[in-house]
C-alpha cells in the first residue's frame, strides 16, 4: 500500500483536522516559515500522533525532495526524528479499514467548520477522527511516509555533515518501522 495519492497540500482542510493543541489552520503558515519546532510540537507530542501529522509529513517530504542538502536544518530534521521515534515501538504492518492516506479527510473524520465545540468534542470518549481506525491510520502513513523518504534522508546525510548523526539515527529509528 502506498500513502502518496491525488491530494493537493491546499486541498487539506487544515482548520478541519487537530493538532496537539487544536486546530490545524496555522500548519501551512509554520511550513512556509520553516518553524520546525513549533510544528514538531503540533503533530507529536509525549510519542502521540494526530491528526495533522501524515499531511503534515507529505508536504515537509515534498519540500525535502526540493532543498539542497545545505539547506535543510537541525529542525526540520528533529521534526522527522520526533515522529520516527513515536512509530519505532508500533507494529504497523496493516491500518485496518482505512486503506488511503486520501479516505482519513473524509468528513466523517473532520471536525466541524466551526470550532465553537471544540472542548466538548475533547471531552468524547472518543473525539471525531480518533476511533481506532482513523488514528491507527495517521500512524500508519505518517510510518509510510517517512520510510518513502529514506533515500532523500540519505541525500541530505551525504551532503551536509553538520546532519549526518541526527540522520544516521534517524535511519536507524526508520529500520524499526514495519510499514510498507
Amino acid at each position: 500500500m502506498k500513502a502518496n495519492t491525488d491530494i493537493q497540500i491546499p486541498d487539506v482542510p487544515w482548520h478541519r483536522l487537530t493538532t496537539a493543541y487544536g486546530r490545524g489552520t496555522d500548519i501551512p503558515r509554520f511550513i512556509k516559515e520553516k518553524q520546525y519546532a513549533s510544528l514538531a510540537g503540533l503533530i507529536e507530542h509525549q510519542g502521540t500522533l494526530w491528526q495533522v501529522t501524515p499531511w503534515t509529513i507529505l508536504e515537509l517530504m515534498e519540500k525535502l525532495r526540493t532543498e539542497e542538502p545545505v539547506q535543510v536544518s537541525i529542525e526540520e530534521i528533529d521534526l522527522f526524528l520526533a515522529v520516527a521515534s513515536a512509530l519505532a515501538d508500533q507494529d504497523i504492518q496493516e491500518v485496518g479499514s482505512i486503506k488511503s492516506l486520501k479516505e482519513l479527510l473524509d468528513d466523517k473524520y473532520l471536525w466541524p467548520e466551526q470550532e465553537d465545540g471544540d472542548e466538548e468534542e475533547w471531552e468524547e470518549e472518543e473525539p471525531r477522527g480518533y476511533e481506532p481506525d482513523p488514528f491507527y491510520g495517521y500512524y500508519y502513513f505518517s510510518g509510510v511516509l517517512l520510510k518513502q523518504g529514506e533515500a532523500e534522508f540519505i541525500r541530505i546525510m551525504n551532503g551536509n555533515e553538520d546532519l549526518a548523526p541526527r540522520i544516521r539515527e534517524l535511519l536507524a529509528l526508520l529500520k524499526h518501522i514495519t510499514a510498507e
